[in-house]
């Protein structure tokens, strides 16, 4: 044996291993000496031992030796000693218990109690184990050690003494505290709140008395921080954290301590009378186990079970019987033999054996996997006495402390101050909640005259609030994994808030039978409160991001991921949310209401499932932010929202709800699942996503089960609604039999919708009318960076390239003959510009009747309401699909300012605007020659490549069963777009054909007639129509009448000379017969009607003398003064002025189209006479060649 010894010894020390060390073994014997040292009892009284104190101090060295110890030795000796209730708590009793509260000794004794009693955070204390050295640990004596300390701290007298050690550090005043004394009132919270954290056993009936007591521990500590005045203590802090700063570094702790002892019990059941709430649990237990009994009566035996029951039940009957060494009767089930099975059950006798074969089965199969109930509230056995405690320290809460608290939590929720940590954020969201929902619960069976005002919880109505819920939820989705125990707390959360808002818009003023009785303060504090809840319901809906939380939270529920609580929470908010916005719309608070929209960005890539695939090294990196969010605004309405829950997967989540319907401990939970499905199936006609196998055995199951379901109202309006659904399902199959077979799959994707009697049209102002529009390819735009005429040559580099230059020519030929047609309209209308002027006698103070005479003024009003929309005609096939087709061609149709009439129409129908001028139409037609004769560079590059592919537009979709209404309504905006067509009169000027038009003859024929009167009238009169009589204002204000009569003569809108001027009597007389210029006429110098720009139609009747003379006369602009080029009589130049058009470029104005050359043959051509006289003065020349 010693050589073994001596062989191991060398290999350990060759080895380098050291030998292992048992902790235990070491710490033990001093720990239990300096116990043995404290004191120790003498004929039933504890007596101090000398060194007591620092016996304490040594306890505490040791125990901290435990922070590097993962199996905490230390406190498994100190629990073997049983040191704290054999000698902490005597010494604790002997001290402060008997006046010394500021003794060392009794500060030492609380401050090891706090240490011994502190929590274990048993997942992170698993997480840090190693697998291989600490594979015996075991946290159960630690756990049941903790309900012994509680236990026995709990003995009367103890929580006295530690208030009494308290009370003399919160009385001294500021300047003489010290920070010690901060530290141990620090001590004592944090031991109040150890102990409220210990959870206690389950309760058994057939368990010990000891382990009974165990059971009850926290009913008694609600009763001893009662008794030692803890309650007002924690109270007072809480009203004071807001003001005091002493008070404030205390907050996230008093909260801690109200979210351990309010977390076990219902605020529902803490609201009601507790005297009688005894009762109430007892006939809760009743009716669930008559429930029971019921059940086992309907599946129980008959009394003549004893003479037994066996039944054969041959299954696939008609097939041949399988042989005993046939092993592939497995292999194809569904073509399988036939088999026999004995069942030995009279329910076989009156049900289907199929169900008798389930119930055989049943008993093999696993358990189900449990899920998890709930991982923030628990269940405690309070007392009576525990509840009423409770009850008041929650109303007392809400009348003193709830603001002060609440917005000192969240002031250092936002500062980031070291003492709020992560799990504070829950606690916070837990107690709000849970105190919002007492104060609505207590409120309701609350008298009239005594009811809480909404004042005593307006923090949580506080803008800052709500933001920081919402950024709290939005903090925990972003984790990964999820954090849904705090997704949980903020949903239930934000119900209560919803709950509380509905609550403030539908209060009404006090009614009285004394008109006198309610004051004006009163009926005004009412009104401030429901005026205020309205705008928070305007703020929730224009915000999106409630709305969005409850849809959400509905459709990714997953079994198994999230808790039973969670499904409740997700269910009770979608519930109070669509009653709430259901009665704010019918109030008439929807009218005009916007939603905020986040734009969904563009995904790059692959959606890859959480936990798959490979991730790259790019995406190590975080991405960087390179555009701004974009947030859209569109109009929301109820059913446009209540529709969004017409979805699959909240329809799955709905009978995951309803599935648990024998758990239902209240008749509210049903009745809000009930609401939900028949919001889909009933109000948004979508039954079709119950048409489910798995959802129809659940149907079946539930009614099956009719007669033992509670006569609650709600269970009967789930079988009236079961019952609809199925009627639904049933005639769909009369209909359509391949149903059956669609019932196995799952309805996403919009499948359900072909099932349902889902009408679009009549859900709401949004309905899916709208289509993508494929009839033609997708057009095309020029990419950023181009000029307007850059981008026309590169839609023509594009045409050229695919062989195409018959279209240019094509678009040549239409800007020609429009700009021909627009132009011979403003001649007509203002007069020619072809014609020689004489400035030899024109007065150079004449700046306006100079700007009429060169034509830089512009079409005249009456000239640009002549102008009419110009229809471009299809003369073949090929031009009509081209101009339908190609994108190229409808890109060069765009730039140069063509636009379509009809989106929607068959064939698209192409007209140039009458607000497009002939210089900005001519502008385009020399952009187009310039690239002809030398075509765009584009460096190398095709044209195609400078392109982009424009987002197709949507359409209105017709309806395949159109309305009586909408067939009349359709009717008329055809007769309306045809009578629109016939006003297009330019196309008659254009259309190439020889068919005679009568209206073109009789409007030549009135044309040759105005002109040949008003050249008998200036030949009779000797006054141009187009000159004035008396001169301008300004020459009057200058005194220059008299040489009105010795201007400049031009020629009119016939093109014949004027005579000299006549007297004024014949001047008069002939101003009468042909409505020739005078003080009072409408003429303009250019001898264009002066009309208003609304007028449309000009007035071609005669006005009567002075019509015109009140009118206010429009004050000329002032213009530069025109350098006109005088030339030869012979000289062909021209000296042309440009256009006023700002569009149009310079040298663009100056070009005519061909077209103003040519006369026609009515027009009579200057007479010799007039030709003559003005031979010998210097003349400017308007030409129709271009310079």
């Amino acid at each position: 044996m010693n050589t073994e010894d001596n062989i191991s010894l060398s290999e350990a020390e060759e080895s380098g291993d050291e030998p292992y060390i048992d902790r235990r073994t070491i710490l033990e014997p001093p720990i239990r000496s300096v116990v043995d040292a404290l004191g120790g009892y003498e004929g039933g009284v504890y007596n101090l031992g000398d060194e007591c104190y620092g016996c304490l101090k040594d306890l505490k060295k040791y125990w901290r030796k435990d922070d590097t110890d993962d199996d905490r030795t230390v406190a498994r000796i100190f629990w073997e000693t049983r040191v704290l209730p054999n000698d902490l708590i005597p010494i604790l009793l002997e001290t402060a218990g008997k006046g010394l509260v500021e003794d060392k000794r009794a500060i030492a004794c609380a401050d090891l109690m706090t240490a011994m009693t502190w929590p274990i955070d048993l997942a992170a204390e698993l997480k840090e184990l190693d697998e291989e050295f600490d594979k015996g640990t075991d946290y159960t004596q630690l756990l049941l050690s903790h309900l012994y300390y509680k236990a026995a701290l709990l003995r009367p007298g103890v929580l006295q003494a530690l208030f009494g050690i308290t009370l003399p550090c919160l009385a001294r005043e500021g300047k003489e505290r010290t920070e010690r004394d901060v530290q141990i009132v620090n001590v004592v919270l944090h031991l109040v709140r150890n102990l409220a954290f210990i959870k206690d056993l389950p309760q058994n009936t057939h368990a010990s008395a000891d382990q009974a007591e165990l059971s009850s521990l926290q009913s008694k500590l609600v009763k001893g921080l009662s008794e030692s005045h803890f309650i007002e203590l924690l109270l007072t802090i809480a009203s004071n954290a807001a003001s005091d700063p002493l008070f404030n570094q205390w907050n996230a702790l008093v909260l801690e301590i109200f979210y351990l002892l309010f977390r076990g019990i219902k605020p529902v059941s803490l609201a009601s009378d507790q005297a009688k709430q005894s009762s109430k649990n007892l006939a809760t237990l009743l009716a669930a186990e008559n429930q029971r009994k019921r059940e086992f009566a309907r599946k129980a035996n008959t009394r003549h079970s004893r003479f037994g029951t066996t039944i054969s039940v041959t299954l696939n009957s008609k097939k041949p019987k399988a042989s005993e060494g046939d092993d592939n009767t497995a292999a194809e089930p569904e073509a399988g033999p036939s088999r026999s099975y004995v069942l030995h059950r009279q329910t076989a006798l009156t049900k289907d054996a199929g169900s008798a074969l389930d119930m055989a089965r049943a008993k093999k199969h696993r358990a189900p996997k449990k899920s998890k109930v709930d991982e923030l509230g628990r269940n405690d056995n309070f007392s009576l006495d525990a509840r009423v405690i409770l009850q008041n320290l929650a109303r007392s809460f809400i009348e003193d402390c709830f603001n002060s608290l609440l917005s000192s939590l969240l002031k250092d929720i936002k500062a980031e101050r070291a003492k709020i940590t992560e799990k504070d954020n829950l606690r916070l969201l837990y107690v709000t909640k849970w105190f919002l929902e007492f104060f609505l619960c207590e409120r309701e069976r609350q008298a009239e005259d005594a009811k809480w005002k909404f004042g005593l919880i307006a923090e949580v109505t506080d803008r800052a609030w709500i933001v920081w819920v919402l950024r709290r939820m939005r903090e925990a989705q972003d984790e990964k994994p999820k954090a849904w125990t705090e997704l949980q707390a903020g949903i239930e959360c934000l119900t209560q808030f919803i709950l509380t808002v509905d609550v403030m818009a539908s209060s009404t003023p006090k009614a009285s039978d004394d008109p006198f009785a309610l004051k004006d303060a009163e009926k005004t504090d009412e009104d401030d409160v429901a005026d205020a809840a309205r705008l928070l319901q305007q703020q929730i809906v224009y915000n999106g991001e409630v709305l969005d939380i409850s849809f959400e939270s509905m459709r990714t529920y997953k079994e198994g991921t999230q808790s039973l609580a969670y499904l409740d929470a997700s269910v009770y908010l979608s519930y109070a949310l669509l009653r709430m916005l259901e009665r704010w719309s019918k109030r008439g608070g929807g009218d005009n209401m916007y939603v905020r929209k986040k734009a969904k960005p563009k995904k790059k890539g692959r959606n890859v499932p959480e936990g798959e695939g490979v991730p790259d090294v790019e995406d190590e990196e975080p991405p960087q932010k390179t555009e701004d969010e974009v947030i859209n605004e569109q109009i929301f309405t109820f059913d446009q929202f209540e529709q969004r829950f017409a979805h699959p997967d909240v329809t799955r989540t709905l009978l995951a709800y309803l599935a648990r319907y024998k758990d239902f401990t209240f008749p509210e939970q049903m009745k809000r699942v009930v609401s939900l499905m028949h919001r889909q199936a009933v109000r948004q006609k979508a039954e079709g996503l119950y048409f489910m196998v798995s959802t129809l055995y659940l149907f079946k199951k539930i009614m099956a089960e009719e007669k033992t379901l509670p006569r609650e109202q709600p269970y009967k309006d789930l079988v009236a609604l079961i019952n609809f659904l199925l009627r639904k399902f049933f005639k769909a199959v009369e209909e359509d039999s391949f149903l059956i077979v669609e019932a196995f799959f799952p309805k996403n994707r919009g499948h359900w919708k072909q099932f349902s009697s889902l009408q679009l049209d009549a859900i709401g102002p949004r309905p899916e009318t709208h289509m993508i529009d494929n009839r033609f390819p997708q057009d095309v735009s020029v990419k950023k960076g181009y000029t307007p005429s850059e981008q026309i040559g590169i839609a023509m580099a594009a045409l050229v390239e695919n062989g195409q230059m018959e279209l240019i020519d094509w678009t040549k030929q239409i800007l020609t003959l429009c700009i021909a047609h627009r132009k011979r309209t403003i001649e007509d209308v203002d007069g020619s510009s072809s014609k020689t002027i004489d400035l030899s006698t024109m007065d150079s103070s004449d700046d306006e009747d100079m700007d009429a005479m060169l034509g830089r003024r512009g079409p005249s009003a009456e000239a640009l309401a002549k102008i009419n929309d110009y229809l471009i005609p299809y003369v073949s096939d090929e031009e009509a699909e081209a101009a339908n087709k190609n994108p190229h061609l409808k890109l060069l149709f765009r730039l140069v300012n063509f636009k379509i009439m009809d989106e929607d129409a068959d064939e698209l129908e192409w007209y140039i605007p009458s607000v497009v001028l002939p210089t900005e139409l001519q502008s385009s037609l020399n952009i187009i020659n310039q690239y002809i004769e030398t075509p765009i560079d584009l460096e190398g590059k095709k044209a195609a490549d400078m392109l982009t592919k424009k987002k197709r537009r949507r359409r209105r979709r017709r309806d395949p069963t159109p309305d009586p209404d909408d067939d009349t309504q359709l009717r008329k905006k055809k007769e309306k777009r045809i009578k629109e067509k016939q006003q297009y009169k330019s196309a008659e000027f254009i259309v190439d054909s020889d068919a005679e038009m009568g209206d073109m003859e009789e409007f030549l024929a009135k044309e040759r007639a105005l002109r040949q009167r008003a050249s008998a009238l200036a030949a009779a009169t000797g006054q141009v129509s187009t000159m004035r009589a008396r001169g301008t204002k300004k020459r009057r204000r200058k005194g220059k009448d008299e040489k009105g009569g010795k201007k400049r003569r031009k020629r009119g809108v016939d093109g014949n000379d004027a005579s000299d001027a006549e007297s004024d009597p014949d001047r008069e007389k002939g101003k009468e017969k042909s409505g020739s210029d005078s003080d009072g006429s409408e003429l303009d110098a250019l001898g264009s009607p002066k009309r208003a720009a609304s007028e449309v139609t000009p007035d071609t009747s005669p006005p009567a003398d002075g019509a015109n003379e009140d009118l206010p006369k429009p004050k000329p602009r002032p213009r530069p003064r025109p350098k006109a080029r005088v030339s030869n009589a012979s000289s062909p130049d021209v000296a042309g002025s440009p256009s006023p058009g700002p569009a149009s470029p310079a040298p663009a104005s100056r070009l005519r189209s061909p077209s103003h050359g040519v006369l026609s043959d009515d027009e009579p051509l200057p007479s010799s006479e007039a030709r003559a006289g003005k031979r010998k003065t210097a003349r400017l020349v308007f030409s129709d060649d271009e310079d």
